[in-house]
């Protein structure tokens, strides 16, 4: 007999703790950048010229500071829960790449690699019962 048997009966419960934790931590990170307004958002959105692409600064990171910002809250609720998952996925992405790209090491991408990893499975899984989208 399993040791774990019957820990599914917490699975709604366990994601609505990640949700929380995860979408208030995010909005930690991308209201400030929303506020930043277009210097702000230019800077981070340079990061795009990684993928080769050399204009829009500021669009790339307006949407990436929407993507932490708004998807926190929307991860959060678990409204409009896959979109802004995805959304969050490209944004971490985009940050590993820039940190990557950087020469970084690898203790300093790792966070944004695991959001990438979180944000993907999370778009697998859902958002769980106790959220707005109920799927």
């Amino acid at each position: 007999m399993p040791l774990f048997t019957g820990l599914g009966k917490f699975t709604n419960f366990g994601l609505l703790v990640v949700r929380i934790g995860i979408g208030i931590m995010m909005m930690v990170h991308g209201i400030p950048k929303i506020e930043g307004g277009p210097e702000l958002w230019t800077k981070v959105g340079s990061s795009i010229t990684h993928l080769g692409i050399h204009e829009f600064f500021a669009f790339w990171g307006f949407m990436a500071s929407i993507s932490e910002g708004v998807g926190g809250l929307l991860v959060l609720l678990g409204m409009a829960f896959r979109p802004a998952c995805i959304f969050l996925f490209f944004t971490m992405l985009m940050a590993s790449i820039t940190h990557i790209k950087n020469g970084d090491e690898l203790a300093v991408a790792s966070h944004a690699i695991e959001l990438c990893f979180l944000f993907f499975g999370l778009f697998i899984i859902g958002p769980g019962r106790f959220s707005v989208d109920k799927s």
